[in-house]
């Protein structure tokens, strides 16, 4: 039988040399490319951070290429991130053999990024654009519900605060205004509204009364008492929450800035709202180009600071946008429109018009005749159905529409009004918005349109795609940070890791991948 020959195996076995990290990564290893990519970028507004004096401080370019390669390889814990500085060849030779802990790494993420984030993304962006990547002329929107790490059981909800607050300012008012009567003290009856500190001012002046006059009355005094001692504190809590709420419905006590709203990523499947926040994105070539964090959750009210935002960090607007029919209002049109944006953008209609029941149904508002130039429309039976006068609507992102008002004269006899209308109103009334409906004729022939048709068919492989490639495929689903500052960094790092994932998987063409190594 032949002899087996084992290679020679000793764990503790000593080095001649010392040996270099580099030589046993790879020359196309991600690593390289996420070193090569991160000292380029202008990071002076990170060192700008820090104010000198004390011990040495680790490199902050070499900490966040920890983070960012640890992002790129969907580890999202700093703990995890101070165990593979020690374990893991890669990230040994990205952080120089320095082994920070997971405090150093959390302080360095989400407080010396925070602010400073955006312009190290966008630099990226730059050189992706700068290598015929991205071309930057067309933004494909789309955006989703992430939940934040708040605990799903701590909500305030702006309608039950504004109604216990309301009973709790009637209570006190019935029982100051009694003191004040039987002390013969002037009371302001007329006041609409009682804050915390005017009832604690009114219950020391009664209860300084009591005390110059003599009065014992135990019963009124600890009613004062409390109103001083209990009310106007909770007052004073339900007025600080409604500061917090602003223009949202709910908030969490444990993440202010998150929003509670429903996820289409529902672990429990039990329909609950959940804190969160509404992130945005836009697209192209499957490259991230913007972000941003909002607390709305309809994309609807979202859209305007969004692309902004985009024109902020860029300082140029694109020509095109596309996006599905969540963002086609009349507001939004209006703003594209007015930029001189392209809005490949639908709206809640776009589909049912093309539907039969409502391209055949001549008793609909948009397949009656209009006269443009007398301003009147004609019903199937031949009337005409007169404009009686407009009215504005403000929506509650304060948006002013017109609505134009018609009325027919008389519906009584007609032998079509049951298909025409319902109601007992001798007449049929119809409102109509023209500008609106303006915006959705033109929408709708730039998305019928050869360009329109492309960029519908491009837009589900965008956008949506990247979303599922970042929750499902790399296994963010849920922040891990509180506050809208911090939260923004995090989803910054999660589309600076998918950018460089992206560009990896093409070669990343334009850079040398053999940076580091010691031959």
């Amino acid at each position: 039988m032949t002899k087996v020959v084992y290679k020679s195996y000793n764990p503790n076995d000593n080095l001649l040399l010392p040996p270099c990290l580099g030589d046993y990564l790879p020359q196309n290893h991600p690593s390289r490319v996420v070193s090569a990519i991160i000292d380029r970028l202008d990071i002076s507004e990170i060192e700008a951070g820090y104010k000198g004096g004390g011990t040495s401080s680790y490199n902050p370019r070499m900490l966040l290429k920890v983070i960012v390669y640890a992002y790129l390889n969907n580890v999202y814990s700093g703990r995890h991130m101070e165990r593979l500085l020690v374990e893991n060849i890669a990230y040994m030779w990205l952080s120089g053999m320095q082994a920070p802990d997971f405090r150093t790494i959390n302080i360095f993420r989400s407080k010396r990024l925070a602010g400073v984030f955006d312009k190290l993304f966008t630099q990226v962006v730059l050189l992706l654009s700068d290598e015929g990547l991205v071309s930057l002329k067309v933004q494909y929107i789309d955006g989703t519900k992430i939940e934040s790490v708040a605990n799903k059981y701590t909500f305030v909800w702006k309608g039950s605060t504004e109604k216990n607050k309301a009973k709790l300012e009637a209570n006190v008012k019935t029982v100051l205004e009694a003191a004040e009567r039987a002390l013969a003290i002037e009371s302001a009856e007329d006041q609409q509204e009682l804050t915390a500190e005017e009832m604690a001012a009114r219950a020391d002046r009664i209860l300084n009364k009591m005390d110059e006059d003599g009065i014992s009355d135990k019963k009124l005094r600890k009613a004062v008492e409390k109103v001083k001692s209990e009310n106007a504190p909770k007052m004073k809590e339900y007025e600080d929450k409604l500061d917090t709420l602003g223009d949202r419905n709910s908030y969490s006590k444990t993440d202010p800035d998150a929003t509670f709203m429903r996820m289409k990523e529902d672990a429990m499947n039990n329909g609950q709202t959940k804190p969160g926040y509404n992130v945005q994105i836009s697209t192209e070539n499957q490259f991230i180009t913007n972000y941003g964090i909002f607390w709305r959750p309809t994309d609807q009210g979202t859209l305007i600071p969004y692309i902004t935002s985009f024109s902020d960090r860029y300082g140029f607007q694109s020509d095109e946008i596309c996006a599905d029919s969540g963002y086609g209002s009349e507001q939004n049109y209006a703003h594209l429109f007015g930029i001189g944006v392209t809005p490949y953008v639908k709206y809640n209609m776009f589909h049912a018009d093309d539907k039969r029941y409502r391209r055949k149904n001549p008793f609909l508002v948009h397949n009656l005749y209009y006269n443009a130039e007398e301003n009147y429309y004609v019903c199937p039976m031949g009337q005409h159905i007169e404009h009686i006068g407009d009215e504005r609507t403000k929506s509650d992102l304060g948006y002013v529409s017109t609505i134009s008002k018609y009325r027919a004269q008389d519906c009584t006899g007609c032998p079509l009004r049951c298909m025409c209308y319902k109601g007992t109103a001798r007449q049929r009334t119809i409102e109509v918005n023209h500008q609106n409906n303006a915006f959705r004729a033109e929408a709708k022939r730039l998305l019928t349109s050869e360009k329109g048709l492309y960029h519908r068919s491009m837009r589900p492989i965008e956008p949506e795609a990247v979303f599922g490639d970042i929750k499902f495929n790399h296994g963010f689903k849920r922040f891990r940070l509180k506050s809208n500052a911090k939260v923004s960094v995090e989803f910054g790092l999660v589309a600076l890791a998918h950018n460089l994932r992206k560009y990896i998987a093409l070669g990343a063409p334009g850079h040398s991948l053999a940076a580091g190594s010691c031959l």
